[in-house]
């Protein structure tokens, strides 16, 4: 089920973030992270620190990489990841893997890394994002629900939205590697963290639209375990917010009363 966590603020939603990864590699000492870029997980990785969350020896598997830059671009997603992730929280960068990082042919790098996935034990929890027109990792709309980790041609809006992290908007890519979103439901945990009122739209199609391959998003209904983290202007147009706000705040089972 899909759980709607309405929060006062992206860094209380990246607290909560980071309390859900905490969970996780207390329960489970060989757990294995998902992570992405974007500036929308920087506050989780800050309160991971914050918090004291050792993720030093946890392997880590990234959504999503470009495809054509160069070994060692600033913005390549290793790049950005080996300096916002692995860096500040003592990651050792060979327990991070990124699609196509090692070096075989580009058209193998998908299942490639599928396989390395599946030798780590599969994801237990995967941080994602959400991009306007509804994208996770980098499947744009119109990308099948079952599809895994391949290839992909990115979006006019989407090379629009990350030209600000290159001098022009004719350096970013065109292409891209990407796990897929049947890839993606096989991580046992998701959590979908999203702020301010750009998103609304995005959220709104996901969490409460039609399961459609015009919102890929909206593939996380399918999943048993979904927590999706959202500010009040990210979530302001949810049809039952207010329903989400009382479940969670009474989702756990030492809540549960009975009628009088």
């Amino acid at each position: 089920m899909t759980e709607v966590a309405l929060v006062p603020s992206p860094e209380a939603g990246a607290a909560l973030a980071a309390g859900l990864i905490a969970e996780t590699l207390a329960q489970r000492a060989d757990a294995v992270l998902g992570v992405a870029t974007g500036s929308t997980p920087l506050g989780v990785w800050a309160q991971l620190r914050d918090q004291g969350v050792d993720v030093a020896s946890t392997p880590a598997f990234a959504l999503d990489e470009y495809v054509g830059l160069r070994t060692g671009h600033p913005e390549s997603y290793r790049s950005v990841l080996e300096r916002e992730y692995a860096a500040p929280l003592g990651v050792d960068p060979t327990l991070l893997r990124v699609p196509g990082d090692d070096g075989g042919p580009l058209a193998t790098a998908g299942a490639r890394f599928e396989a390395a996935i599946t030798r780590a034990g599969g994801i237990d929890l995967q941080i994602l994002g959400i991009g306007r027109t509804g994208h996770i990792g980098f499947n744009e709309p119109g990308s099948s629900l079952a599809s895994r980790t391949r290839v992909k041609a990115l979006t006019e809006q989407t090379r629009s939205d990350n030209a600000r992290f290159f001098d022009h908007a004719g350096q970013v890519p065109t292409h891209c590697l990407t796990q897929g979103l049947g890839t993606i439901l096989q991580a046992r945990t998701l959590v979908l963290l999203a702020f301010g009122s750009a998103k609304s739209n995005a959220v709104t199609r996901a969490v409460e639209g039609p399961l459609s391959s015009s919102c890929p998003g909206s593939v996380i209904q399918l999943h048993p375990h979904v927590i999706v983290i959202v500010d009040e202007e990210a979530g302001a147009s949810l049809e039952y917010r207010d329903y989400y706000r009382f479940a969670w705040e009474h989702r756990s089972l030492d809540s549960i009363q009975a009628p009088a």
